[in-house]
């Protein structure tokens, strides 16, 4: 990341709403009829409508159909996502972000009340697509170094599609409607450089409803304190443990009291825990050790800790400590289940969103996740449906030898490789196109 001093200096041109002829485009499908939605509806305040097309896509169930009524308002086709929130108070998320962000729209109508992302997550749609170039061109003839184009093209994504979930926000007095941002993964063993990062981020970004991500690290968790008693809400990432799942909590209520606000409402914070990398590991150690037993809990080590994430979170969120942040306007700090696409074609595609839904949670899905639980997805409630069951999952696993730390530490470093490799790689690909743009400009 460049220094936070010469980022603190940039200007970051205002991204303005979606202008009344951009469609989304998400597949491969062609429009059928034309539209007015009230833009207040869809885009927040500015804009008094926005044309867009009713499609079907391809190969998704996650199929877009409006209709107009009287010239003011849309029939759109309820989901199960609507009943998620609607019936078990769990947020559907989606899991991804890329230009134009007015793809979005048609995921907002199905019930998506919010984004993540992440650097791997910006390396496949910066690289993959010249939705980007213009302005990375018109950076780089400014005299941008590749760093801070980088963070410009990032910041604009952000801030577009944290005004298309502005109405969501608004509607839920900050319950939902955030759109997550995460700090350098360069700086993920670094403890006041972190803050500082966020701190930055939070400036930048300038919207109450952008989440600053810090990963869950030994390093970050005192981090992740200090920016939360700063008033900066927090998306917590990369937890992979109960252990470090609670210290994050900790962190969360350490930092809600040491801040000083008489009204804590507006600072709210999500726990990012993964589930779908922990079977990936945990089902290879299984495999290993080879008894039937071992390969019998084959898949289903993630949900059983998952499970008991949200008994800890239930337990940690409650009793005097947490009253007396309530009597301030506190706000719980949501469990959100990451990691949620399905690595292993012998389970089911919603393996680790059906079993995982419960009140006071967000579920962020990637397409694939998103898609399958649209189209066979049951919503009822789950997560702690059989707490005994998965406290003797997550026992067995331990009695054959496997230290549940030891894989918590293994993924998070993984998984901080894996977002860094992301980043390093994208800003070499940025810096040869900028100066392939510099020889043609002279």
């Amino acid at each position: 990341m460049a220094s936070i001093s010469k980022l603190s200096s940039t200007t970051f041109a205002s991204s303005s709403p979606a202008s009344s002829s951009s469609r989304p485009r998400l597949g491969s499908s062609a429009p059928r009829a034309s539209i007015v939605l009230p833009a207040r509806d869809l885009i927040g305040r500015g804009v008094s409508s926005l044309r867009i097309s009713s499609w079907s896509i391809e190969r998704s169930p996650f199929t877009v159909k409006c209709s107009l009524t009287d010239g003011n308002g849309t029939h759109v086709k309820r989901t199960t996502l609507h009943e998620l929130y609607e019936k078990q108070g769990q947020s559907p998320w989606y899991d991804n972000l890329c230009r134009p962000v007015t793809d979005l729209l048609p995921l907002i109508a199905k019930g998506v009340r919010g984004v993540t992302s992440n650097p791997t997550i910006f390396q496949k749609a910066i690289s993959s697509s010249n939705a980007y170039d213009e302005q990375f061109r018109q950076l780089i003839e400014a005299g941008k170094d590749t760093e801070d184009a980088y963070w410009e093209l990032v910041i604009k994504d952000i801030q577009d599609a944290c005004k298309l979930f502005e109405h969501i926000y608004d509607e839920t007095d900050g319950g939902d409607g955030h759109v997550s941002v995460e700090v350098s993964p360069r700086l993920a063993h670094e403890t006041e450089k972190t803050v500082e990062a966020a701190k930055w981020l939070h400036k930048v970004v300038d919207l109450s409803n952008a989440y600053i991500k810090i990963p869950a690290t030994a390093a970050c968790v005192p981090s992740i304190k200090e920016v939360i008693s700063l008033g900066i809400s927090v998306n917590v990432t990369l937890i992979f443990s109960l252990p470090r799942y609670e210290a994050v909590i900790d962190a969360y209520l350490d930092g809600l009291e040491s801040s000083g606000l008489s009204d804590l409402s507006r600072v709210t914070s999500v726990a990012s825990f993964f589930v779908s990398r922990v079977d990936t590991l945990v089902d290879k150690l299984l495999e290993k050790i080879g008894t039937p037993e071992a390969l019998d809990l084959r898949g289903k080590a993630a949900v059983a800790q998952a499970a008991l994430a949200y008994k800890l979170y239930q337990k940690k969120f409650s009793g005097p400590r947490w009253e007396a942040l309530v009597k301030k306007g506190a706000k719980k700090q949501r469990l959100l289940w990451a990691s949620t696409s399905v690595k292993n074609p012998a389970y089911s595609d919603t393996l680790y969103v059906a079993p995982l839904i419960g009140p006071d949670t967000v579920s962020t899905m990637p397409d694939q996740a998103l898609d399958a639980f649209v189209d066979h997805g049951v919503v009822s409630r789950t997560i702690d449906a059989n707490v005994s069951e998965a406290e003797g999952i997550y026992s067995a696993i331990e009695k054959l030898g496997i230290d549940w730390n030891d894989v918590g530490s293994q993924l998070e470093a993984e998984g901080v490789d894996s977002f860094k490799k992301s980043f390093d790689s994208l800003l070499v690909s940025l810096q040869e196109k900028g100066e392939a743009l510099k020889l043609v400009s002279r």
